[in-house]
């Protein structure tokens, strides 16, 4: 699939780190030009900025936005067109991700993981759609097997990923046929970065839960991703990429 996307424009949320940058690493290893969406991690946004134009001159550009700030949305597709000139390929990557047992949920954890989750692709994706017409684009969503095998205290979590499921279908009949919409649902890629997933035990048992024994790679996603930046008859579906996890009972 090299340069499959050549002349292309992609935007990736939370595109600066683990998964994300993978994402934009292969779309941009494809030939797309890539702007790379980000909020607190500048430093290493401008080093994955720097990365890729330097393999590749003035073909990656970044885009600061704080996605639970309704007027950054519609910005972000203003900000692609100003880089490139058009929008082929939106990957609502960017997530939030903690625990919430039933007791502790208040309205504030409500706020953010409904509102990375679920919210903020919802309208970026409506603020992008009209340009996505134009150019026969794509939307990828990153959901979480979680969202149909509900993790353990992490009640809000699992819902704004089913309820992102949910859209990733229902926005693939409202956008087509114009526009292709599909989601990617991870399993065990990268650990949390919270102490809590720090005990081996723990990580060892999550393993032995997938049919591979193994946790996969960032680049297990991207390469889900641009295989359906490129598929131009599929639409509403999303795989899984997650060893096996979800056909263990």
């Amino acid at each position: 699939m090299s340069n499959g996307l050549a002349g292309k424009a992609v935007l990736v949320t939370g595109g600066a780190r683990r998964v994300g940058a993978a994402i934009c690493r292969r779309l941009h290893a494809a030939g797309a030009n890539v702007v790379v969406n980000y909020h607190h991690s500048a430093q290493d946004a401008q080093a994955l900025l720097h990365e890729l134009n330097a393999r590749r001159a003035n073909s990656a550009a970044l885009a600061r936005a704080d996605l639970l700030t309704p007027g950054a949305l519609p910005q972000l597709v203003k900000d692609v067109l100003a880089a490139f000139g058009r929008l082929d390929v939106l990957v609502n990557n960017a997530s939030s991700f903690y625990a919430t047992p039933v007791g502790d949920i208040d309205e504030k954890a409500w706020d953010d993981l409904i509102g990375t989750n679920l919210k903020a692709p919802l309208f970026l994706s409506q603020a992008a759609a009209p340009e996505l017409r134009k150019t026969q684009g794509c939307i990828v969503n990153i959901i979480d097997i979680h969202a149909e095998l509900p993790m353990k205290s992490h009640l809000v979590y699992n819902a704004a990923k089913g309820g992102l499921l949910a859209l990733t279908r229902s926005l693939a009949r409202e956008l087509g046929p114009q526009v292709r919409v599909n989601g990617v649902s991870p399993g065990t890629i990268v650990w949390p970065e919270d102490p809590a997933w720090q005990n081996d035990i723990e990580r060892q048992r999550i393993v032995n839960q997938t049919v591979l024994k193994r946790t996969g790679e960032p680049d297990d996603i991207a390469m889900a991703v641009e295989f359906l930046a490129m598929a131009p008859y599929v639409t509403g579906q999303v795989i899984a990429v997650d060893g096996g996890r979800s056909i263990v009972a």
